[in-house]
């Protein structure tokens, strides 16, 4: 079984050969400085060229980190499409916002519509599209910023966070605008050759949010977002990640269509089991350890996590980029030497 048809079959639910192990880029990014030293290509040109974000993608995979190629490697392009400032980063820091597009959630009406056929997102597309023709068996996983990070990262967000209290119908039409964004977004990677669609939606965790506002702000544009992916692409499977802790909001969490859900390290695999039966489960190695421990201890707790009952080994968050590759790579050797048991 390869890689892709064993990452498909995983995120169905099927029956594999053993687990597969994987870091799905974006949010989650799976570069480190080590690894651009290894292929020669850095950050941020790897942003900015589609040669090189395809080929920074592909030595994930040969250099023995994870089973699957993922861009782009970082979660600004749609917020700085539709206006924010950017800054592009280092070969040590992912690029960041460093200023909003508007002042007043109101002023969403004056948003410039976002072209997934250009600037940097077709980049993306254009990697995407390399990757494809390998045709290598690896599954190539596109990455969309979730719709409550991309409108907090538009917004100064604790004017955002009391916007979705206080001034409701604007806040609705801005979480609108942004999905509609996103749905021509993650169209157009799947479209390029993307096996796999992961949303990464960090400003949406339900510790900032609450259940209440979860519900109304999370669920039904993260639903939207999948629903408008699969009209023309019903087949395609979709990952969720949401950071923080999970208790609160399971509840509301499980209503979301999503095939697969990734969770941080704080949030127990085993209960997230309990409380989303029939979900696949991702992750959720922690990114710190991955960073800081040594090679045995990144064994002992992948061991851990195979043995709660995650259904897609990956690392609990994106690594951070001075974490060494002998640690993520003993992540991939415990998963291919346990397969199943730990």
């Amino acid at each position: 079984m390869d890689a892709k048809e064993r990452l498909l079959k995983a995120l169905k639910g099927d029956k594999t050969d053993r687990l597969p192990c994987i870091c799905p880029g974006g949010m989650m990014n799976m570069v480190v400085t080590e690894l651009m030293e290894k292929a020669d290509i850095c950050w941020p040109e790897a942003h900015t060229d589609a040669v090189k974000m395809a080929d920074l993608a592909k030595a994930v995979y040969d250099h023995g980190c994870f089973e699957n190629y993922g861009v782009p490697f970082c979660m600004t392009i749609e917020a700085e499409q539709m206006g924010a400032v950017v800054d592009l980063g280092s070969s040590i820091y992912e690029p960041h916002v460093t200023g909003y597009a508007m002042d007043d959630i109101a002023q969403w009406q004056e948003l410039p519509p976002f072209d997934p056929y250009s600037q940097r997102a077709v980049i993306v597309l254009d990697a995407i599209k390399r990757l494809k023709k390998l045709d290598d068996g690896v599954p190539i996983i596109g990455n969309l910023s979730g719709p409550i990070s991309v409108a907090a990262s538009l917004l100064e967000p604790v004017d955002f966070y009391k916007a979705l209290r206080r001034r409701k119908t604007e806040a609705h039409g801005l979480m609108e605008f942004v999905t509609d964004a996103l749905i021509r977004f993650g169209k157009a990677q799947i479209e390029a050759g993307a096996d796999v669609i992961a949303i990464s939606d960090p400003s949406g965790t339900g510790e900032i949010l609450g259940p209440r506002s979860f519900d109304e702000f999370v669920v039904p544009y993260v639903n939207k977002l999948i629903a408008g992916l699969r009209e023309t692409h019903p087949e395609i499977p979709v990952i969720v990640h949401i950071c923080g802790k999970m208790h609160k909001v399971y509840d509301q969490l499980i209503k979301l269509r999503a095939d697969a859900h990734s969770f941080d390290s704080i949030v127990s695999i085993k209960e997230a089991k309990t409380m989303l039966p029939g979900k696949v489960i991702v992750g959720n190695v922690s990114t710190y350890a991955l960073e800081f421990a040594d090679e045995d201890r990144i064994r002992v707790m992948t061991q851990k996590v195979m043995a709660d009952g995650s259904d897609i080994i990956a690392p609990a968050c994106g690594l951070g980029t001075k974490s060494s590759l002998k640690n993520i790579q003993a992540m991939l050797q415990t998963v291919q030497e346990t397969g199943y048991k730990a």
